[in-house]
């Protein structure tokens, strides 16, 4: 394709060029002026609420792992339990960045093809740190129930006994789940995308859209299920049995103290609505990502930006409860605040 075709009809070149991936009903919803999408005002106000969700998400984490961090030069150890928050957080504050790019460049570049070079990379720093994100959550919430359940199973005892020594081997093992699994969508990413680069500038052919859609139903959505439901099936196990031994002790607690004004009995509520809280966030954000992956939200389309902003939403309100209920952490904020001023 010339330079003197692209310039004498930009808009029927960006018509053809993009004929593998926008269907017929598509080509004639997105009005095009001199080659360029129309903006839509709702799209504008759901990106630009998402893009305030995102740093939100940035500031929220980033507090975080500074926190743990002035906690571990404070008191110079790093227990296990501040290892897999303080890489949760690490991983979570530049999985937002990603997002934040990937959205950006989509906003402003709505006829993309998905799967272009620049797209591509940003979706091999995406699946990586979304899959390490929701494997060192799955670990997290592991590590909670065998060190708070109070079950009295065997089983229960000897992981108590092990389960701190495992913590590098969980960061370890985060980090090769989730490099495997990226390196498989990147193959079918790849083999998609050099398929498109063969189809460019020919005329419109079913056959090749129809292997795109088999490759997409077929391998990549199979991987992103299974990579992404796995540690949420093992999390929510985790925080079912948790959840039920808290719960049961709870219950004691309130039926031999006076009643819910009690210090003890009010952390133990406060600890109860806080792994609610948790498990709700992680649970919606790891099905609406599956659910993306199904490509029944296209980046064109207000419906993308609306799910995009709710999945954010939770991202961003897991480090803010972190942060108001963690007493620990509110202490190593506050010491770490008064020592600033003391030094201004």
């Amino acid at each position: 394709m010339s330079y003197e075709t692209l310039q004498s009809s930009p808009t029927e070149t960006a018509v053809e060029t993009l004929g593998p991936v926008l269907s017929t009903d598509e080509q004639d919803e997105n009005l095009m002026i001199l080659g360029y999408p129309v903006v839509d005002m709702k799209i504008t106000v759901l990106a630009l609420i998402l893009l305030f969700l995102c740093l939100v998400a940035v500031v929220g984490n980033g507090i975080l792992t500074a926190t743990l961090g002035m906690k571990w030069l404070l008191r110079r150890a790093f227990s296990p339990c501040d290892k897999l928050l303080v890489s949760l957080g690490a991983s979570r504050f530049f999985l937002q960045w990603v997002v934040i790019c990937r959205n950006v460049y989509i906003f402003l570049n709505p006829t993309a093809f998905p799967y272009n070079p620049v797209l591509q990379f940003l979706a091999i720093l995406w699946d990586f740190l979304n899959t390490v994100t929701l494997w060192i959550s799955t670990w997290l919430s592991l590590f909670y129930c065998v060190k708070i359940a109070t079950f009295t199973h065997p089983v229960f005892f000897w992981l108590k006994c092990r389960v701190s020594r495992w913590v590098p081997r969980m960061l370890l093992s985060s980090v090769g789940f989730s490099g495997l699994s990226t390196t498989l969508l990147f193959i079918g990413n790849q083999s998609i995308y050099q398929n498109y680069l063969r189809t460019v500038g020919q005329s419109w052919n079913v056959t090749e859209n129809d292997m795109r859609n088999s490759c997409e139903k077929f391998y990549l959505f199979p991987v992103k299920a299974i990579t992404w439901m796995a540690p949420t099936l093992i999390f929510l196990t985790c925080m079912i049995l948790l959840l039920t031994s808290l719960g049961r002790h709870t219950k004691k607690v309130l039926l031999t103290l006076s009643g819910f004004q009690d210090p003890s009995a009010q952390a133990h509520i406060k600890a109860l609505l806080a792994l609610i809280s948790f498990s709700i966030i992680f649970t919606s954000y790891s099905l609406s990502i599956v659910l993306t992956a199904t490509g029944i939200f296209p980046s064109r389309e207000f419906r993308y930006w609306a799910w995009q902003v709710l999945i954010n939403l939770c991202t961003a309100l897991h480090p803010v409860i972190l942060l108001f209920t963690n007493s620990k952490m509110k202490e190593v904020l506050e010491r770490g605040c008064c020592s600033r001023n003391r030094a201004s």
